[in-house]
């Protein structure tokens, strides 16, 4: 079960089970994005990860009698999509175990934000402290809180990331994952789950000041 509370999908399972066909198309709606996103970093095209999504459905429509609720649907469901889309990598020869690529991002001394934007470790106050500290995005709510725009750039600041930030960022900030849920599922651990993260969410936001500061 969900670290946070009750499973948010528990109502829609049980519809399911229940045969409704209208619960089975709001949680496909709800989370093939997420599952495509996972199957891209395993396989070689868009076209076989969406054969990888399909596959993901199947197995969830097949084994659904057998969730015992030990977890929450969510992190089932990318456990179920994990598996189809390193089976998919095998068979595509193009394979990489998501902990290898947690690792390699994790460990990548490449900085998510510019040193430029840190004060140096020399500073009499506030060593390696911001030197130009983010930009609060409600500051002109008009113009930046939750639009369709800044939504959109969000989507394809997300897109341009690195494929392990890419996975992690999308299940914890735009599925609103758990951290243990998301280890659970992607078998990494909490120290690189939590680096991925910070790296995703510290680049997501430079893109953002960037187009902000050039609208």
């Amino acid at each position: 079960m969900s670290p946070g509370g009750a499973d948010p999908d528990a109502a829609l399972v049980e519809r399911l089970r229940a045969g409704e066909q209208s619960a089975f198309a709001e949680l496909v709606a709800r989370y093939s994005g997420a599952v495509m996103r996972l199957a891209r970093v395993y396989v070689p095209s868009t076209a076989v990860a969406e054969e990888v999504v399909q596959e993901t459905w199947l197995g969830v429509l097949r084994g659904l009698e057998r969730f015992e609720r030990r977890s929450s649907f969510r992190t089932w469901l990318f456990q179920i999509a994990l598996n189809q889309a390193r089976t998919r990598g095998e068979r595509e020869r193009r394979t990489v175990p998501f902990a290898s690529l947690a690792d390699r991002e994790a460990t990548d001394d490449t900085p998510a934000v510019g040193p430029e934007r840190f004060l140096g470790a020399d500073h009499d106050r506030w060593p390696h402290h911001w030197a130009t500290p983010p930009q609060r995005w409600d500051e002109s709510p008009e113009r930046h809180a939750e639009s369709a725009e800044t939504l959109a750039r969000v989507r394809e600041a997300i897109e341009r990331l690195p494929p392990a930030q890419r996975v992690v960022i999308t299940l914890r900030d735009m599925y609103g994952c758990e951290s243990a849920e998301v280890c659970n599922a992607l078998d990494v651990t909490e120290t690189n789950q939590r680096v991925l993260l910070h790296r995703a969410r510290s680049r997501v936001r430079a893109d953002l000041e960037t187009y902000f500061a050039d609208a």
